[in-house]
């Protein structure tokens, strides 16, 4: 069991909910009660944030003792399209960024504070998220599918600081989003918008409420055919809840679904982006993704004092991939006839042991900058596939007690939860042709290397995530606010190999994460916060699955070995001031400033292999985020404009020797030497968002938002040798126009000065393989372009 600080025994029973955060950067919509004629001072709006996972467990933000953002059903659209949860967090939140290491629109990474949510499982993840208070990390990687939520139905969505009560992966934080029911939302709501790069797509959602009980039920579809080469997605995503109400409790059931084909190409070399910006390096590379979760939550008034939350869920995750790349397989250097990983290296077998042959004339000997190079055969390539099925499954228990201790008003929470899953991960390399457009010729040839360095995968994985957590929110002074807490976590992954035993490992890692912090209202406007917390995550079946040097995994996640990795532990320490104020009693002004630090220990990252296009996960020792969030907003009757800074300083804090075979400033054996005080890659310094929007007329508005960010250390440049990624700065622009007061028309405009920039690079083996548009290029380095100017217009019908 970690480390914890002194006075561990007293919040044993004292809990947690430490980091459960600050006030939103901006505040509700106007349309508070005029200023009481009296010169006294206006009091601030009560916000409630979420203190636990569980819903409906909040307090005041102005005494939770760390930052919180809070983004409501009207931000949802606050690019002027559909709803779009991605696109409000990246354009809301200062400390959020978004880099696209897919290039797919649907599946990027979030960063909060330099930790990540990903989609990729070889991403470090370090942000819990939860749906309707569920664990929304999927058990195999913990990663975050975030096609699977449907926009339409979101009603709320809160972003924290790191806080134990939220479990595992709450590193850096934790991201909790609420949707709605028959009784948040009634009504009905039909939107269609179309535009740029062949996108279609609509969206519905209605509520009723009858008596005690209510429905509601929300969809939506999209079609596009992706402004690059070979990047089409489609997505399909529902949700729907039944709820009943009574004079003592509530309880619903909901279901979620979505059934999704992304293509993301990743990368392209610069030297291709510069050539041809839409093209691709390697392809195929696609997505599909299957979901189902059925839950059912409940909230019981035992009195007026205490109440009882539980929920419990069941779900099913299908994912597969299917990812081109090019192969290291050429003719062996003492028999041309056969196939060698490299020309001395060992001889390609398939699964029957047999020695591929050289088999391919190659399709690029008719053009004369190639015509030397593929005189042997080849060029070669690899078809990745990768098939995961999880079942999912998990309940959890809450009693609140708000009360009075030693005369002054106490929220106590206890809770427990559990949260399982059963996945089957299957993987192959098929070997193909490399085709003229770098997509892959399949052969039917599964390659199966005796050393077990290329080999098809089957293993079954189990985990079981048992949690107890407890918070206590006292009330020292009516401007002093003490809260204490704490999590303790036992974590048990399973690994059984279904081909061999290499896989097989039984692992437990247990721990318990303290936290303290006060609030102090300086003035009925104005509060200070301090706060302390420790979180934890511990390696995931995925990771522990791929973590041997020796025998590493494809970056599309070919696991075969063992070896253990150390759980990772996360301490912050976060102050800083916020509060709200009118301007001449039209306006409200609601402002933020707050410093954090984020010491990690035993930090797991995906270092590349020798082998190019391998990789493993290897625990890296210690590291560091910290730095500045700022925002303001201000409000009128009818206009708002916003600003929110952040600024992130992630840096490794212990040296240490990693391999980047393709980065140009590698020695010989293809390592860099990584310093304390390195930049952790990925992660940029500053980021700036801005915006606003007016009412003109009553019928027709207009708003623009806006956001700058630094450059990025690309992935593999741990050690800082090569140049970022620029910075860039992007401006949205979007209108719409009430025709009658049920029919609106909007639309937008995306990356309005069609600005060219990247949020995301790496290394690719770009002069071992063939580019008609650049035959010469050399430069290894690979960006994810960011998407061009883009165009939309909708209709939108809302019905009582």
């Amino acid at each position: 069991m970690g480390r914890s600080f002194a006075g561990a025994a007293l919040l044993a029973w004292l809990p947690a909910t430490v980091l459960a955060q600050a006030p939103a950067p901006h505040t509700p919509p106007a349309g508070s009660p005029p200023a009481p004629a009296t010169p006294a001072p206006t009091l601030p709006d009560i916000v409630v944030i979420g203190s636990t996972p569980m819903l409906g467990s909040g307090i005041a933000r102005d005494k939770v003792p760390g930052a919180s953002y809070v983004l409501k059903r009207e931000d949802m659209r606050i690019t002027g399209g559909v709803p779009n949860l991605l696109d409000a967090l990246d354009a809301r939140v200062g400390g959020i960024s978004l880099n696209q290491a897919q290039n797919n629109p649907f599946q990027p990474n979030l960063l909060f504070r330099g930790f990540e949510a990903s989609p990729l499982a070889g991403n470090a993840q370090g942000l819990a998220v939860y749906v309707n208070g569920v664990r929304f990390n999927q058990p195999f990687g913990d990663t975050v599918n975030w096609d699977l939520i449907p926009s339409m139905a979101i009603d709320r969505v809160e972003i924290q600081g790191s806080n134990p009560v939220y479990g595992l992966n709450a590193l850096g934080g934790a991201v909790a989003v609420q949707l709605k029911n028959g009784f948040t939302y009634q009504g009905a709501e039909y939107e269609v918008m179309g535009g740029s790069f062949g996108r279609v797509t609509g969206a519905f959602q209605m509520g009723k409420q009858f008596d005690g009980f209510a429905i509601y039920v929300a969809g939506s579809g999209l079609h596009e055919s992706g402004w690059r080469d070979f990047s089409p997605s489609t997505l399909r995503q529902f949700y729907g809840d039944l709820g009943w109400r009574g004079s003592k409790g509530q309880v619903n059931l909901s279901v979620l679904a979505a059934n999704n084909s992304l293509v993301g190409n990743g990368t392209a070399p610069v030297e291709l982006l510069a050539a041809d910006r839409n093209s691709v390096f390697t392809h195929p590379d696609k997505t599909k993704n299957k979901y189902l979760r059925v839950s059912l939550a409940g909230r019981y008034e035992i009195n007026d004092e205490i109440s009882l939350d539980a929920n419990a869920y069941y779900s099913r995750f299908s994912h597969r991939t299917k990812n081109g790349d090019a192969s290291e397989a050429e003719a062996c250097e003492d028999d041309q006839s056969q196939l060698c990983l490299e020309e001395d290296g060992p001889r390609l077998r398939d699964r029957s042991g047999n020695v591929i042959p050289n088999y391919l004339v190659s399709p690029f000997l008719s053009i004369p900058a190639f015509a030397d190079r593929f005189d042997e055969g080849g060029p070669y390539a690899q078809l990745n596939r990768t098939n995961t099925n999880t079942e999912g499954f998990g309940a959890a228990l809450q009693l609140t007690h708000q009360g009075q201790l030693f005369g002054r008003s106490n929220r106590f929470i206890v809770g427990a939860s559990y949260d399982g899953g059963r996945t089957r991960f299957k993987a192959s390399s098929e070997l193909g042709g490399l085709t003229l457009d770098r997509g892959v010729a399949g052969s039917g040839l599964i390659i199966s290397q005796p050393d077990g360095s290329v080999t098809p995968v089957s293993v079954r994985a189990s985990n079981d995530y048992f949690g107890i957590y407890m918070s206590d929110v006292l009330d020292v002074t009516d401007a002093l606010s003490l809260t204490l807490g704490g999590r303790f976590n036992v974590a048990k992954i399973q690994l059984r190999d279904q081909i061999g035993t290499s896989l097989n490992g039984n692992h437990t890692f247990t721990r318990f994460n303290p936290a303290a912090g006060v609030t102090y209202k300086v003035t009925p406007g104005i509060s200070v916060y301090a706060g302390y917390a420790e979180a934890s995550r511990a390696p995931t079946p995925a990771e522990l699955s791929c973590a041997d040097p020796a025998a590493p995994c494809s970056l599309t996640n070919f696991f075969v070995g063992d070896p253990p990795l150390k759980q990772v532990v996360a301490r912050t320490m976060e102050a800083g001031v916020r509060g709200q104020f009118k301007v001449l009693d039209t306006a409200r002004v609601t402002w933020n400033l707050g410093l954090f630090r984020t010491n990690t220990d035993d930090d797991i990252m995906f270092v590349s292999s020798p082998i190019v296009g391998r990789a493993f996960f290897q625990n890296v020792g210690a590291t560091r985020r910290q730095g500045l969030e700022a925002g303001a907003e201000i409000r009128g009757k009818r206009w708002a404009a916003f600003v929110d800074y952040a600024f992130t300083d992630a840096t490794f804090r212990k040296a240490l020797t990693m391999n980047s075979p393709e980065n140009p400033a590698a020695d010989d054996d293809g390592t860099i030497q990584v310093r304390r005080g390195d930049r952790l890659p990925g992660v940029p310094a500053h980021t700036l968002k801005f915006g606003g929007a007016v009412g003109v007329t009553e019928a027709w508005k207009v708003g623009m938002t806006g956001q700058f960010a630094s450059g990025r250390y690309l992935v593999g440049d741990e050690a800082n040798l090569n140049r970022k990624t620029g910075s860039y700065v992007v401006v949205g622009l979007n209108t719409s126009y009430d025709i009658t007061p049920n029919i609106q028309v909007f639309g937008l405009i995306t990356n309005l000065f069609n600005a060219k920039y990247a949020t995301f690079g790496t290394f690719s083996p770009t002069s071992s393989v063939p580019m008609t548009e650049a035959p010469n290029a050399t430069d290894p380095r690979s960006l994810s372009p960011g998407m061009p100017r883009a165009f939309y217009a909708g209709l939108r019908i809302r019905l009582p």
